[in-house]
């Protein structure tokens, strides 16, 4: 994780450090496309290595029933961005606790013409479900509070939908796994690169 402000976690939802702006480049079906990213969120300088190994990892989105798809934690919305340009015909919902992060994945939507729809946890009606959820996990928010954020939000798939996660190794990936499969999901790894697990995980 890049640093923040002294007071700041990516996971802050009003960051105190100064709204600096930085610009990251990321590697799409579109060619290389330019990011608007802040201070005070997660990984503002580059594209975070874990976040680059899942959406190296990511099949084909066809292969996904019909349903838009959620990047849980968007930041500034590298995930959100890929599935949306590599899946046009579906929505993609990115949802952000941190403001800064989620007005700068709402400007690079604009900016790109993509439909993605960012919102706060509790902007998100409670009966909407989603064919894939995606994401990098803010893991540092410690176990038990990640065990409470997929525990709200897996449940949302639909019946034959799926979760792709990364996680570093050394930060739990395999202890998430096995915790995933004790309370009764069925979870796959289906990469392991450069310190990094990338999870399927399926009811």
């Amino acid at each position: 994780m890049a640093a923040v402000g002294a007071e700041d976690h990516y996971f802050t939802s009003t960051p105190g450090s100064a709204p600096r702006n930085h610009h990251v480049e990321l590697d799409t079906e579109r060619g290389l496309v330019r990011l608007r990213s802040s201070d005070g969120t997660f990984s503002p300088r580059r594209i975070d290595p874990g976040t680059a190994v899942l959406l190296g990892s990511l099949p084909d989105p066809s292969r996904w029933p019909d349903g838009p798809v959620l990047d849980l934690g968007c930041g500034y919305g590298p995930i959100a961005v890929t599935v949306a340009i590599r899946s046009p015909e579906r929505s993609v919902w990115g949802i952000e606790v941190n403001e800064r992060a989620a007005e700068d994945c709402r400007h690079n939507a604009r900016a790109l013409s993509l439909d993605i729809r960012v919102a706060s946890p509790g902007e998100v009606p409670e009966d909407q479900r989603f064919a894939a959820i995606v994401s990098n996990p803010p893991v540092r928010i410690g176990k038990v509070a990640l065990q409470a954020l997929l525990s709200d939000w897996l449940p949302r798939l639909v019946d034959d939908g799926e979760a792709w996660l990364v996680v570093q190794r050394h930060l739990g990936a395999d202890s998430l796994a096995a915790w995933l499969d004790d309370v009764g999901w069925s979870t796959e790894r289906i990469r392991s690169r450069r310190g990094y697990r990338v999870l399927r995980v399926r009811r």
